[in-house]
Parts: C-alpha cells; sequence; structure tokens
C-alpha cells in the first residue's frame, strides 16, 4: 500500500521531524516549509543517489553550481521578463486570488469544503498575466524603483547551465554528447501554491542539460525517459503510481520540440482518476533555443539577437569541421517533489499481534535517514548502556547509527519503524555473556541474534541488498 492522501504524510512529517511549517511560532508564512532532522538526511539522501547516478556513474557528465542572483540579462534573453508568467484571477465573491489553470487545485476561501470556480457565487474578474520571478535589487545603495539595480532570484537551475556552457567546454576538454548537471534552489512566486510541498516558492531543483548533435536529440530524449522511469522505481517508486504524459504542441514551451512529463499519483483519494496525477519531473528537448539566445553572433536580418552577451556559446566539431549550435536535453526534477512521492509510496500500515496498527516507512535503505538504531535493553544498567553506545560509535563512521534509549524497546521499534529505519540493534543482558545483540528487520519485524564482531559486516551486507 501507499499513503491514503497526502494529509498522512503531512502529519507524519510534523511528529516525526520531516517537515516543519516556516515561521510556525509567527503563525507560518503560506507555503514555505522547514526541514527537519530526519528531512533534511532525506532530502540529502535523494540528491546524492542523483547526483551518484547521474555524474559519478557515468562519464560524460560534469557538475556545477551557479549563482542564484545573476545579471538580469539572463532573464531578459532567457525570455523570463516576458514570457514566465501564469493566469491570474480573483474572485470578487470570496477576494481570493487563483491561477487560472489551476483552479481545480485551490480551496475557495468562502467555501472551504469546494473548489474555487465550483460555488455559484464566484464571480471572477478576466485573468490577467502574472510574473512568477521574485525581485530584489543588488548594490548597498540601490532602490527599489532603480531599474539599473533590478535583479531576480532565479526561477530554475538551468540558465546557470546554458551561460555556463563554454566555460565548462573550455575547462573539462568535453565533446559532444555530454551534460552539465546542478541542484540548487529556484524561487517562483505562485499565485496558488499548496498540497504540502507539492507546489512550494521556493524549492530545489535536480536539472541536467545533456548537449548534443540535433539528429542525436530524439534518441538520447527517450533514453532519458525511459532511464528516470527505472531510476525512480529503483528508489522504491511503484511502477503502478507512475506514468507518462506527453505534452500536446498547445501545452509546449516555446523553446521545446518535446516535452515528456513524469507523473505521480500524488492524490489518489481524488474519485477521478485522471485527477489523481500530477508532475513529478519534466524531460524536454529544449532544441538550440537557449545557446543561441545567450550568444553574440546569431543574427536575425542582419540585426543581433542578443546585444549584450560577449561570447558565442557554438560548438565546433573537429571531425566534421562544422561551427553549429547542440541541441540540449533537459531532465528536471524537484527534490520537494520527490521527497513527497517517496515518502507517500514508503508509507505502510502492519497489524500486530495486539491488534495495534503500527506505521512502517518501507524506505530504500539507501535513502533511510538513520541505517542503523542502537537500543539499550535496561538503560539503568550502566554495562548494557555502555556496550550500546560503543557499538554505535563503532558502527557510525561505516553507516548512519543512532543511540535511543528514550522509551521501552516496544516504543523504540515502533518510533524507528515510522522513520524508516531498516534495523535495530538491542543491547541485552545476554550480550555481556555471549558478546552478541538482536538485529530486528522493519519490514518483517524478524529478529536474528548476530556476533558483535560480525555485526558491521552483517549490516554492511543487508543496507546493500
Amino acid at each position: 500500500m501507499s499513503a491514503p492522501n497526502i494529509e498522512t504524510i503531512v502529519s507524519l512529517s510534523k511528529r516525526r521531524g520531516f517537515v516543519f511549517p516556516a515561521s510556525e511560532i509567527y503563525g507560518g508564512l503560506g507555503s514555505s516549509w522547514d526541514y527537519g532532522s530526519l528531512g533534511v538526511e532525506l532530502a540529502n539522501n535523494i540528491k546524492n543517489s542523483w547526483w551518484r547516478w547521474l555524474v559519478h556513474e557515468r562519464d560524460d557528465i560534469e557538475g556545477l553550481d551557479s549563482s542564484i542572483i545573476q545579471n538580469r540579462q539572463v532573464w531578459k534573453y532567457s525570455g523570463h521578463e516576458t514570457t514566465f508568467s501564469d493566469p491570474l484571477v480573483d474572485c470578487r465573491a470570496c477576494k481570493g486570488r487563483f491561477r487560472l489553470d489551476k483552479l481545480q487545485d485551490s480551496q475557495c476561501p468562502k467555501h472551504s469544503s469546494v473548489h474555487a470556480g465550483e460555488s455559484d457565487e464566484c464571480d471572477f474578474t478576466e485573468p490577467k498575466q502574472f510574473n512568477l520571478m521574485f525581485k530584489t535589487t543588488v548594490g548597498a545603495v540601490s532602490a527599489d524603483d532603480d531599474e539599473n539595480a533590478l535583479a531576480y532570484l532565479r526561477p530554475e537551475t538551468a540558465q546557470g547551465i546554458f551561460i555556463n556552457f563554454k566555460n565548462v567546454l573550455d575547462t573539462s576538454r568535453r565533446k559532444l554528447p555530454f551534460g552539465i548537471a546542478q541542484i540548487g534552489k529556484s524561487f517562483r512566486n505562485e499565485v496558488t501554491p499548496g498540497n504540502f510541498i507539492f507546489r512550494t516558492r521556493e524549492f530545489e531543483q535536480m536539472e541536467m542539460e545533456y548537449f548534443c548533435q540535433p539528429e542525436d536529440a530524439p534518441r538520447i530524449h527517450q533514453e532519458f525517459i525511459d532511464n528516470f522511469q527505472e531510476w525512480f522505481q529503483s528508489l522504491g517508486i511503484s511502477a503502478e503510481n507512475l506514468k507518462l504524459y506527453e505534452q500536446t504542441k498547445e501545452e509546449l514551451a516555446h523553446y521545446a520540440e518535446r516535452t515528456v512529463d513524469v507523473l505521480y499519483r500524488y492524490f489518489p483519494e481524488r474519485e477521478d482518476e485522471d485527477k489523481q496525477w500530477d508532475e513529478l519531473m519534466g524531460i524536454a528537448n529544449r532544441t538550440n533555443f537557449d545557446l543561441r539566445t545567450h550568444s553574440k553572433k546569431p543574427e536575425i536580418d542582419g540585426k543581433r539577437i542578443n546585444s549584450d552577451s560577449t561570447e558565442d556559446l557554438s560548438y565546433f566539431d573537429e571531425a566534421t569541421k562544422e561551427r553549429f549550435y547542440p541541441y540540449v536535453i533537459e531532465p528536471a526534477a524537484g527534490v520537494n517533489r520527490l521527497l513527497l512521492a517517496i515518502l507517500m509510496d514508503a508509507y505502510t500500515e502492519k497489524t500486530n499481534d495486539k491488534g495495534e496498527t503500527r506505521v512502517i516507512l518501507k524506505l530504500k535503505p539507501e535513502l533511510a535517514p538513520i541505517k542503523v538504531a542502537v537500543l539499550p535493553l535496561a538503560k539503568n544498567k550502566p554495562e548494557i548502556v555502555s556496550l550500546a553506545k560503543q557499538i554505535k560509535k563503532d558502527l557510525q563512521p561505516a553507516m548512519r547509527a543512532v543511540y535511543d534509549d528514550t522509551g521501552g524497546i516496544g516504543k523504540l521499534y515502533a518510533r524507528q519503524d515510522e522513520i524508516g529505519t531498516p534495523f535495530c540493534v538491542t543491547v541485552d543482558h545476554e550480550s555481556l555473556e555471549d558478546n552478541a545483540v538482536t538485529v530486528r528487520d522493519r519490514d518483517t519485524w524478524e529478529q536474528e541474534r548476530i556476533k558483535i564482531s560480525e555485526l558491521k559486516n552483517y549490516l554492511r551486507g543487508r543496507l546493500e541488498t
């Protein structure tokens, strides 16, 4: 099974320290969230998995970490200043403000049981375009209305990759095809954010731009579509909760030749199955739009497209002696959305011998915030506590381990199950005699006696399977 709805994960996240409402002691801030001790570990494990799989295990992708605040010209020539907007409507009846194309996801402030637009009282204004970029000013004495000081928080990480294409190409001596990967924060002033961490104004992206010959782009695009579906399943996401959506020509971004979205079943509680799905990630063929638009050389009717750039971002192929602008394949995934999907898919419930329902978070060991919890059976026995703490210390360099004696053994097991810890190691009175401990499996609740001298290798083997 998976979580029946997002609200179940919201409750679990707050209760166990995955995600907290931001600025909560001051009433919070709409659609802002803080990652707690377990949430930050899970997010880091997701990012590390992506980076290892996409960058370290391949030999054709470089890494990058570009600035969040770029020269304003970046967003002028990328088209974001004029086209990065959503249709906005106001309701005269409830005074709410909504994104026109997402009314079905927005609750009416006046009638909480219905979506915006479903009440007979709804009275919307004509839609207007609302630019999603957050504005800021650069400079110690800059005024808010100083156009020369205007800058933006980046709405995507991709442009930082495109404007560094030549830098990476020159320093790495790469040849096509190759990619540049980046993980970082992006900011979008969403009209109607919501659904927990699914849609937020501040979020983290995992993006890669893969540069290739134009004729190879369709094949490479499809390969990444197939590969990412397999990667998601390797993280524990069920294939039945994933599906592909081919964007129509009307939906495509102006720069894209083809875009396929990977959808996840975020809303299983909805009766209409079509409304159960929403975007987990997008994989686009962006053609050569971005490299051309940021280059100083392209001309239309004898006039430069970009009058501010100082570089030409074309590529010279030594084999064919041709210069051209590579096509780009872009797989882009949000850490927030992937983390939510992983939590929903890992959520299970199990009934114990007493008829009590327990929550088990069946996270893949690779992603689990804590790999092993070491628990003393009797915290009032100094020799047991000392041995347990020493075992935790010995395990820690090889795996994320914690020591916990804040409850009875049954409650400790339940807590570790609920946060996804794959194994619990219990130190008891017999451990002082036989130098062995009890290892409990999170998913099966089965227990096995293991010698302390063999424990590290045993756990390593179990965690890698």
